[in-house]
């Protein structure tokens, strides 16, 4: 390991400035986006997906939460230095690069648009929906206090992406897949608003966090609530058994208790919760995974 570092360094030495803008060494984002992925691809399927798309959709998911984390970073390059978290990034620090982090975004994308082009013309049409929110999110906490709700949109495209590869069609009912996903989207990111929270108010950056203020944790419950209540009817739409059900009380409880987890509001137990969010979304698809596997 410590040849291939030093080779590495000796060939390519930006290589960790670009292990850090694209966060491979951090997945908890990746999982957030594979999970409601997986449960389009499941519920398209009504059961196991074609390994083709499998594949497709899961290294889709890396490379553009990669590609969303590089323009991120394009986007606060010049705030990043003034947040405590965000101090050390590479195109703060200069490690990187404006230019090189446009080309890298470019680059990331049209890998992820490759693989696409394996799929159906519908798809691909919808991929082009999908790099356009990508590339619009990181801007948007410059122009409102709803940023959340922009990188929920984002985030939940690629359900109707994998829904229509798999299905070869677009279910109306798809939709309460992407309703719950944005709710929960919205959720789980404000915590992580949180965590900036009084950074971001002194630098004029603008979040759900500086807008619901001290009603922060209320309004996340009903954020949760609403992605529980869309998840439910999605549900009852596919023809889902208790196991789907059983499933989404113990991702409720989950919930709730991340709401207790973070009562005190504290950079720290905000960002725990954060990580751990991505539980939520693998609860749901076990859930998905075991109702069509007992029918």
């Amino acid at each position: 390991m410590n040849a291939i570092t030093a080779q590495l360094n000796r060939h390519w030495p930006t290589w960790k400035a670009w292990v850090a803008i694209t966060r491979i060494d951090k997945p908890v984002g990746s999982l957030l986006l594979l999970w409601p992925t997986l449960w389009a691809l499941w519920m398209a399927a009504e059961g196991v997906p074609s390994i083709a798309n499998l594949m497709i959709f899961t290294l889709g998911v890396f490379l553009m939460r990669s590609a969303g984390c590089v323009i991120n970073d394009y986007a606060d390059r010049k705030v990043d230095g003034h947040v405590k978290r965000t101090s050390d990034r590479p195109l703060a620090t200069g490690a990187l690069t404006p230019k090189a982090a446009l080309i890298g975004f470019a680059l990331l994308c049209a890998i992820a648009f490759l693989l696409v082009l394996l799929t159906d013309q519908r798809t691909i049409l919808l991929s082009l929906g999908g790099v356009a929110l990508a590339a619009l999110y990181p801007f948007m906490k410059r122009h409102t206090h709803l940023p959340q709700l922009f990188l929920g949109a984002a985030f939940s495209w690629a359900i109707p992406m994998a829904f229509s590869a798999e299905a070869s069609e677009l279910s109306i009912y798809l939709w309460l897949l992407y309703a719950a996903n944005l709710c929960w989207t919205m959720a789980y990111d404000t915590y992580y608003a949180m965590v900036d929270r009084d950074d971001d108010i002194k630098i004029g950056v603008k979040s759900t966090a500086i807008l619901f203020g001290e009603m922060d944790l209320a309004m996340i419950a009903s954020l949760q609530a609403m992605a529980l209540g869309f998840l439910f009817f999605a549900g009852q739409q596919f023809e889902l058994s208790w196991i789907f059900y059983c499933g989404l009380t113990i991702g409720a409880l989950f919930l709730g208790w991340q709401l207790w987890a973070a009562r005190d509001r504290s950079r720290e137990a905000c960002f725990a919760v954060f990580r751990q969010s991505h539980w939520f979304g693998a609860i749901v698809w076990i859930a998905l995974v075991a109702d069509y596997a007992l029918r």
